[in-house]
């Protein structure tokens, strides 16, 4: 069995975190893995961009933080930019052994209208994919 000691878990920084959040915490446990965890901050204006990797900050600083105190080795990346684009690239410079993250669980219309970053990165990533669907 391929055991997991790097994880990358790409965070939303939305309500479905918690759920992907608890997955990767016991799994990080179990197998004395580190956790690196991602957002991609999506912009559109340079104040936005800088709003949005503020508030990112401070939701990934807070997980750090309680996942060190679980003892847990957590590191933070955030990068910019279109969120399939920016995760294929991160696990393409890094040496990742696992990506877990959480689904939105979108209905038929909604898949359709606003595309899927796990359903992309499905068919391109080359390392495995821990998808979790959130509590609902």
């Amino acid at each position: 069995m391929r055991l997991y000691r790097k994880i990358l878990v790409a965070i939303d920084c939305s309500a479905v975190d918690e759920t992907i959040m608890e997955h990767v915490s016991a799994l990080a446990l179990q197998l004395g893995a580190s956790l690196h965890l991602l957002h991609v901050v999506h912009s559109h204006t340079l104040d936005q961009e800088r709003i949005l990797r503020e508030e990112s900050a401070i939701i990934l600083n807070r997980y750090r933080d309680k996942l060190q105190n679980e003892g847990i080795d957590v590191k933070i990346i955030l990068r910019s930019g279109e969120p399939e684009k920016e995760i294929l690239g991160e696990t393409g410079e890094n040496s990742y052994d696992l990506l877990a993250m959480a689904t939105h669980g979108h209905s038929l219309p909604e898949r359709i209208l606003f595309g899927s970053v796990s359903r992309t990165l499905r068919q391109k990533i080359t390392i495995p994919l821990l998808l979790i669907q959130p509590d609902h």
